[in-house]
C-alpha cells in the first residue's frame, strides 16, 4: 500500500512536470528571441502576493497566483504604452512592489499557516490530481493559442514596425504572448516556486536555440530538453535527497552549458 501511494505521488510528479514543460517551452523561445526574461522575472515575483490573496479568498494558492500573474501582464502592456518610464525601470520597481505586497499580507494571516519555501523553491511532489488538470489545461490552452498566433508571433519578433504595415495587430500579439508567459509562470509555480520557475521557462529555450536551425524545431527541443530536464532532476532529487525544483533548474543549466560546446546551428 506504502509503494502504491510513492508510486502515485511520483507519477503526478512526472506528469506535472511534463506538463509545464510542454507549456513552457514554446513560450520560452519568444521570451528568449525577445530579451524577454526581465518581464518573466517580473511576474514570477507576482506569485507571492497570488499566493497570499488565494489563502485570503480560500482559494486555490495556484488560481490566486495565476489571477494576480494575469492582471500584473495586463497592468504592464497598459504601463509600457504609457511610456512613463523606461521599461527595465518600470519591471523592477513593479517587481519588488509585488513581492513586498504579498510578503507583507501572508505576514498578516496569523491563522494560516503557509509553507514559504515550498512557494520559494517549489514542492513538485505534492502535486494533487487538481494540479495536474490546471497544468495540463494551461498546457493544452497555450499550444492552440500559439498555434493560432504563430505568424503574428513570428513577425512582431523579427521586426515590429514591419509587422505593422502588413497588418499585424502587434499591441494584441504582443500582449497575448505576455498573458501565455504569465499562465505558465502561474502552473510552473508548484513545480519550481516563484525564485526557479522562469529558469523552466528561458534555460531549455536557451539552450535549444544552440541546437535547432529553425523556430519550429527550436520549439520542440525547448519542450524536450525541458522534459528531460524535469525527469533528471526528479530522480537526482529522490537519489540524491535533494529538492527537486532547485535540481531540474541545476540540471537544465549544465545542459545549457554543454550545448555551448557545440557550434550554434540557430
Amino acid at each position: 500500500m506504502i509503494a502504491m501511494a510513492l508510486d502515485d505521488f511520483l507519477l503526478r510528479a512526472f506528469v506535472g512536470g511534463l506538463g509545464v514543460a510542454i507549456a513552457a517551452g514554446p513560450v520560452g523561445c519568444f521570451v528568449v528571441w525577445r530579451r524577454m526574461a526581465y518581464f518573466g522575472a517580473a511576474l514570477a515575483h507576482a506569485v507571492l502576493l497570488g499566493v497570499a490573496f488565494g489563502f485570503l479568498l480560500r482559494i486555490d494558492p495556484a488560481l490566486g497566483a495565476l489571477v494576480i500573474c494575469l492582471l500584473l501582464a495586463a497592468a504592464l502592456t497598459l504601463l509600457e504604452r504609457q511610456r512613463l518610464l523606461p521599461l527595465d525601470a518600470l519591471l523592477g520597481v513593479l517587481a519588488h512592489a509585488v513581492f513586498a505586497a504579498g510578503y507583507i499580507v501572508i505576514s498578516f494571516m496569523e491563522g494560516v499557516r503557509v509553507d514559504l519555501i515550498g512557494y520559494l523553491f517549489g514542492d513538485i511532489l505534492a502535486i494533487g490530481a487538481m494540479d495536474l488538470v490546471f497544468v495540463f489545461a494551461t498546457a493544452v490552452l497555450t499550444i492552440l493559442v500559439m498555434a493560432w498566433q504563430w505568424r503574428n508571433l513570428l513577425a512582431i519578433t523579427i521586426n515590429e514596425d514591419l509587422a505593422a504595415v502588413e497588418g499585424v495587430p502587434v499591441a494584441r500579439t504582443r500582449a497575448v504572448l505576455v498573458l501565455l508567459l504569465a499562465a505558465v509562470i502561474a502552473v510552473g509555480m508548484k513545480i519550481a516556486g516563484m525564485l526557479l520557475v522562469l529558469s523552466l521557462v528561458i534555460i531549455p529555450a536557451a539552450t535549444a536555440r544552440r541546437i535547432a536551425a529553425t523556430p519550429e524545431r527550436m520549439v520542440v527541443a525547448a519542450a524536450g530538453i525541458g522534459g528531460l530536464s524535469v525527469i533528471v532532476g526528479l530522480y537526482a532529487s529522490l537519489w540524491w535527497d535533494v529538492p527537486a525544483g532547485p535540481a531540474i533548474a541545476l540540471f537544465s543549466s549544465i545542459l545549457f552549458i554543454v550545448g555551448l560546446l557545440f557550434p550554434a546551428r540557430g
